[in-house]
C-alpha cells in the first residue's frame, strides 16, 4: 500500500476511534443561535448555494443555524448527512469534483486532507485564534497553516464511582490497588473499565503506554511528530508494552480483552467497575448509573512519565474543489466560530467547546464539560500525519498480545516491523 493509498484509507483504520468518540443521537439545539457574519462580508451579497457534509449527530446540530445562516446571507444552505467511512467519502468526492463546500470531521484527518489537495487553510484573524483554547489551534495547525475551524474538544479521563472510591487516586499503581480491594470485597467484578477487546485499544491504552515510558513517533525541530522516526520499538516502548503487561491477565487483572467498547461503559454504569477510563461520550450512560461520580485526569504510574490523553479536535474544513469557496470560507471563519453558535453546537451533542468564552459559560452549568478539559489540557492532538495510520492495527495488536501475556520485546518487535513494511510500501 502507497504512502497515498494509505492516507485515503486512514478512516477505515480508525473504526475503533469511531465508537469511542461516538455518541447517542444528540437533542436539537434549544433554540435558533443568533449572530452570524457580519453585514460587509462577501455572504451578504446574497445569491450561492453551500453545501456542507457531517455525520448524523453533527448533521442534527448544524441544520438549524446552517438554515439561518442562508437567510440573513440570502444563500440557500445544504447540510447532508454522510454516515460511514467519512473521509474516504470526502476524498473520493472532491477529487471526483461532487464534494461539499464545507465538511465537518476530526483534526487528525487534515495531514491526509492536505497531501490529497482536499481541504484549503482556513483564515482565522489573531484574535480568532486567541478565543479557542491553545490545545485546539494546536490540533489544527499543520505545517504552520491553521486548516480547520475548531469547535469541539474531546479526551479521555478516569471517571470514578465516588460511592465505591471516594477519593482520587493518586497514581495507576493506587488505582488498582484500589480497585483489586474492591473486588476483593464483591463490590465489582473488575478492577478497571477500559476496552482492550481482541485487537487491543491504542486510543484508550495509549495514557497508560505514555506513563509506561512509550512513544509513537520522534519529534521534529518544531516539535511535531516525525513520520521518519517511529518509536514502537524502542526500548521506551518495550518498557511501556511491559507495563500493560503487568497490569493484563496474567498480571494484576486490570486489563481484559473481555472488556471491549460495547461493554466497557455499560459495565460502569453498572456499577460492575468503580473506574472508568473513557471521555465524555460516556456521561449519558453514566449518569443513568444513578450513583456518585467524578471526572479527573487519568493518573501516571508512580516515578513514571505523564500519562497524556490523545485529544481529539472536532473542526470545520474549507473544501479546496468546494463550488462555493468563498461562501464556505465566510461561514467557518465568521459564523461557526460565534459564541452562539459553539453553544448551540454543544447543547446539541454535549462535548466541551474549543471556544474558552462557550466553555466557560458551559461549565458554569455542566461541570464535567471543564473537568475533561482539565484533564486533556496536557495531552497530546492524535497526530494528523498521514502516517498515523499506520499505527493504530499494530499498536493494538501488541497491545493484545501483551495484555493476553505475551513477551513486550516481541510484541513490540513484530509491531515495529508490520509499521516499518507499510510506511515503506
Amino acid at each position: 500500500m502507497s504512502k497515498r493509498a494509505l492516507g485515503v484509507a486512514a478512516f477505515a483504520s480508525l473504526a475503533f476511534a469511531a465508537t469511542a468518540c461516538g455518541g447517542s443521537d444528540p437533542a436539537a439545539p434549544s433554540a435558533a443561535p443568533s449572530g452570524s457574519a457580519p453585514a460587509s462580508s462577501p455572504a451578504a451579497a446574497g445569491g450561492g448555494t453551500l453545501v456542507i457534509w457531517a455525520d448524523p449527530n453533527r448533521v442534527k446540530a448544524l441544520k438549524p443555524f446552517a438554515d439561518q445562516f442562508g437567510t440573513e446571507n440570502g444563500v440557500s444552505v445544504e447540510v447532508k448527512e454522510i454516515s460511514k467511512d467519512n473521509q474516504t467519502v470526502f476524498l473520493t468526492a472532491s477529487q471526483q469534483g461532487s464534494g461539499p463546500d464545507v465538511m465537518v470531521g476530526a483534526h487528525d484527518w487534515i495531514g491526509n486532507l492536505v497531501q490529497n489537495g482536499a481541504i484549503d487553510p482556513v483564515n482565522l484573524t489573531e484574535e480568532q485564534k486567541s478565543s479557542f483554547s491553545p490545545i485546539a489551534m494546536k490540533a489544527v495547525t499543520f505545517d504552520g497553516q491553521v486548516y480547520g475551524a475548531p469547535y469541539a474538544v474531546e479526551n479521555i479521563a478516569l471517571i470514578r464511582n465516588t460511592d465505591l472510591a471516594p477519593d482520587a487516586p493518586a497514581s495507576i499503581d493506587e488505582m488498582v490497588k484500589t480497585g483489586k480491594k474492591l473486588k476483593d470485597d464483591g463490590k465489582v467484578e473488575e478492577i478497571l473499565c477500559l476496552p482492550v477487546a481482541q485487537k487491543g485499544d491504542a486510543f484508550h491504552a495509549y495514557p497508560i503506554f505514555a506513563s509506561g515510558g512509550g512513544a509513537l513517533f520522534g519529534t521534529t525541530a518544531s516539535g511535531d511528530p516525525d513520520p521518519k522516526k517511529v518509536l514502537l520499538g524502542s526500548e521506551g516502548s518495550v518498557k511501556a508494552f511491559g507495563k500493560l503487561k503487568d497490569l493484563g491477565e496474567k498480571g494484576d487483572g486490570a486489563l481484559k480483552t473481555s472488556i471491549t467498547n460495547e461493554n466497557y461503559i455499560t459495565s460502569f454504569a453498572g456499577k460492575k467497575c468503580a473506574f472508568l477510563i473513557s471521555g465524555p461520550w460516556a456521561m449519558t450512560d453514566v449518569k443513568k448509573g444513578g450513583f456518585g461520580y467524578d471526572i479527573t485526569p487519568v493518573p501516571a504510574f508512580e516515578g513514571g512519565e505523564p500519562a497524556t490523553p490523545f485529544v481529539g479536535v472536532q473542526s470545520f474544513f474549507v473544501a479546496s474543489k468546494g463550488k462555493s469557496k468563498t461562501l464556505a470560507q465566510e461561514f467557518v471563519t465568521n459564523y461557526v466560530t460565534n459564541k452562539d453558535v459553539a453553544k448551540a453546537l454543544y447543547e446539541a451533542d454535549p462535548r466541551p467547546p474549543a471556544l474558552t468564552e462557550t466553555l466557560e459559560e458551559v461549565k458554569a452549568a455542566d461541570p464535567d464539560a471543564g473537568k475533561f478539559m482539565d484533564a486533556g489540557k496536557d495531552g497530546m492532538p492524535m497526530p494528523a500525519i498521514p502516517e498515523m495510520a499506520a499505527i493504530w492495527e499494530p499498536f493494538g495488536i501488541a497491545e493484545a498480545a501483551v495484555v493476553k501475556g505475551g513477551d513486550p520485546a516481541k510484541a513490540a518487535a513484530a509491531a515495529q516491523k508490520s509499521i516499518d513494511g507499510a510506511l515503506k510500501n
